[in-house]
């Protein structure tokens, strides 16, 4: 009798996701999440800021890191030709002869789009590349979100110039949000085709 042969089936192994895979799908479900929940964000903003203000913590970046952020911000408003000055921690923008003030609080500055860079940095920098180009990924990382930061608080200064109070608030509560997201994507892209070098 003779016998015949199964043939044994070819099991691949499971691939895992690369880091660069993982980074940009961990992002764009928090601009989903974002984008689904965006009215609730403001009101978890600010029970997170209370918790905040109880540590007070927050008197040191009141005191020492604002005021530097509102001269930048005065110093690139008048690049649009606004005429802008500090007083104390706001700053004055002048328009038709008349001097109103925008308030850049410590809870404006960014802090928050500090602490997504840092969980995407645990996805993203999981792979094996160079110790280098993993400090090179951090320090262009740290140094584009803060200049992310000027530039929408900038943006703030310039909506509430030429718009109104109102539409500045919009841009501040829920723009804000997307330009953060928006500039993680493009500077995870960025990291992954021209610094992360394999090992």
């Amino acid at each position: 009798m003779q016998k015949t042969l199964t043939p044994t089936p070819n099991i691949q192994p499971i691939k895992q996701p690369s880091p660069e895979k993982r980074t940009f799908a961990t992002l764009f479900m928090i601009l989903a999440v974002v984008l689904m929940v965006l009215p609730f964000i403001t009101t978890f903003n600010d029970i997170l800021t209370r918790i905040v203000m109880r540590v007070e913590f927050y008197r040191v970046i009141q005191a020492s890191v604002v005021p530097f952020l509102v001269s930048i911000v005065s110093v690139v408003t008048s690049l649009f030709g606004i005429q802008s000055g500090m007083v104390g921690d706001y700053l004055a923008l002048e328009k038709a002869g008349e001097t109103f003030l925008v308030e850049i609080a410590w809870n404006c500055i960014g802090w928050q789009s500090f602490i997504i860079l840092i969980f995407s940095f645990l996805s993203g920098l999981f792979g094996e590349y160079t110790p280098w180009s993993k400090v090179q990924v951090i320090i262009a990382g740290v140094c584009g979100t803060f200049l992310m930061n000027i530039l929408r608080i900038t943006l703030v200064a310039i909506f509430a110039y030429f718009f109104g109070q109102f539409p500045a608030i919009l841009f501040h509560d829920y723009g804000s949000i997307i330009m953060t997201i928006l500039w993680l994507i493009f500077f995870w892209w960025f990291s992954f085709a021209y610094i992360l070098e394999k090992k």
